[in-house]
């Protein structure tokens, strides 16, 4: 027996899934920017080179914000302190680690005019590749649609109807993508 076509809102949950996928990915890559305030997602992209491996250092420590312009990492295993200590001052965030015992201080000193500047470039450059890639997933969600109307599944009418809705999906995505890099530039370029 075949498998019946699917429908228009088969095929919209499944681009929107994706979308809110690259909208996912853009949100995490926005928390690793850092801002004015501490956040413990500003070091869980750092990788620690420990035991012959690289790991997370969310693996290796409790990440915590004790005051606004300090994180502390309390690393677990006293012998994994000094890789900690140098994948943080070597993760290219201007980041001047100092550990006492096996806690990591990590003061976040206040960001120049340019080094917002640059975050806020690199702000930019995030956001263009979620737009890139959701931009994918509509064109993927229109080759859905050609390939129906050639195979006789769709007619004329509804592969434009529903080349419609992939498009205000796409555009309210896009609309979303364009929120959330306004809303971090604020932050970014707030003192």
């Amino acid at each position: 027996m075949a498998k019946p076509p699917p429908t228009l809102d088969d095929i919209l949950s499944d681009l929107r899934r994706r979308m809110e996928g690259a909208l996912e990915t853009l949100k995490k890559e926005f928390a690793g920017l850092r801002t004015g305030r501490a956040s413990p997602a500003l070091l869980e992209p750092v990788k620690v080179e420990v035991y012959g491996t690289e790991m997370p250092i969310t693996q290796l420590g409790t990440i915590s914000v004790p005051e606004p312009r300090m994180l502390t990492v309390q690393v677990w295993d006293r012998g994994a302190v000094a890789a900690v200590e140098k994948a943080i001052r070597e993760a290219g965030l201007g980041l001047n680690p100092a550990s006492d015992g096996q806690l990591v201080r990590v003061p976040l000193p206040p960001l120049t005019t340019e080094r917002r500047n640059e975050l806020a470039k690199l702000a930019g450059r995030y956001a263009e590749a979620a737009r890139v890639a959701v931009r994918g997933v509509r064109r993927d969600g229109m080759e859905t649609l050609k390939k129906l109307e050639k195979d006789g599944l769709i007619g004329q009418d509804l592969h434009r109807d529903w080349s419609d809705a992939v498009q205000k999906l796409t555009d309210s995505f896009i609309k979303r993508v364009d929120e959330a890099l306004a809303a971090k530039e604020a932050d970014i370029r707030q003192p």
